[in-house]
């Protein structure tokens, strides 16, 4: 095909095999699109397109991504806001016509359906690292590391000392996103047999207030987390469910969730919700 469509915040180019997505870079783009800059998208690794009608006299053309096609898409695990999908394009109106036709060639060259058996979308480029509330998170491409802050690290973590994981040693990684109450990155452990609370575990980063942005900790997941899949020759863990939780633990994090909703930085609704979450994990 060879042609551009231009939306808000991307243009798309269409070649035979893939759809080249070029983020623009300006004060209104999301800061993950920026992060991304381009990313070339083959076309067996998407499974469908839509065109729906958007906000504010837009329509919006989505590339439907298969499952276990894209690190990114993988790591976020359906996190993401809808401004911030990589694989929407957002059009005027009035060119929702020309929007038509292209999704129309797209889906004539489609032929592969269900989940990928390999990631074949590239991942974002390493060396990689981040600030999260606790520590600073790097990534070389061989090992993940955690340095510890003192400001933020707790007790267990300071004493376990500063770590590094060959990602040999992984099985996977679970991202919590740093807009929900306890946004977290974990790295799981292939002789991991049990889930200790991510402020706790030397294995995790606890994000927070302007710590670990989705911009910067989403495309550190995303790396490792192929790389890992690359270092075991198949599918790697998206996440890990955690397990009961201490009853002092719990006693603690109510203890902190009330702090949060007597400064005003947690609504009524959101402490009776997240209360009740986490009696029920007991």
């Amino acid at each position: 095909m060879g042609d551009v469509l231009a939306g808000f915040h991307a243009a798309w180019e269409f070649d035979s095999d893939s759809v080249l997505i070029r983020f623009e870079r300006g004060l209104r783009t999301p800061k993950l699109f920026q992060a991304l800059g381009e990313r070339r998208i083959p076309l067996e690794a998407i499974a469908g397109v839509t065109l729906t009608p958007g906000k504010r006299g837009t329509v919006v053309l989505r590339a439907e991504p298969r499952p276990g096609a894209d690190p990114l898409m993988e790591a976020a695990d359906g996190q993401l806001k809808e401004g911030c999908d990589p694989y929407r394009l957002v059009l005027p109106a009035e060119r929702e016509t020309l929007a038509e036709y292209y999704a129309d060639e797209l889906r004539a060259q489609l032929t592969q359906q269900g989940p990928a058996e390999r990631f074949l979308v590239a991942a974002p480029e390493v060396p990689r690292a981040f600030k999260a509330y606790d520590a600073k998170a790097s990534f070389d491409g061989r090992a993940v590391s955690f340095r510890w802050f003192w400001t933020g690290a707790s007790s267990a973590k300071w004493k376990a000392g500063d770590q590094t994981f060959p990602v040999a040693d992984l099985s996977g990684v679970e991202w919590r996103s740093p807009e929900v109450f306890e946004g977290h990155l974990r790295l799981v452990r292939r002789a991991e047999s049990s889930v200790t609370p991510v402020d706790q575990d030397p294995a995790s980063v606890v994000f927070g207030l302007g710590y670990g942005p989705v911009h910067e900790s989403l495309p550190f997941a995303a790396a490792v987390l192929a790389a890992v899949r690359r270092s075991s020759g198949g599918p790697a863990a998206i996440s890990a469910n955690p397990g009961r939780r201490a009853p002092g633990d719990v006693a603690e994090r109510i203890r902190h969730l009330g702090e949060l909703h007597e400064a005003g930085l947690v609504t009524d609704e959101e402490f009776s919700a997240k209360k009740a979450e986490l009696l029920a994990e007991l």
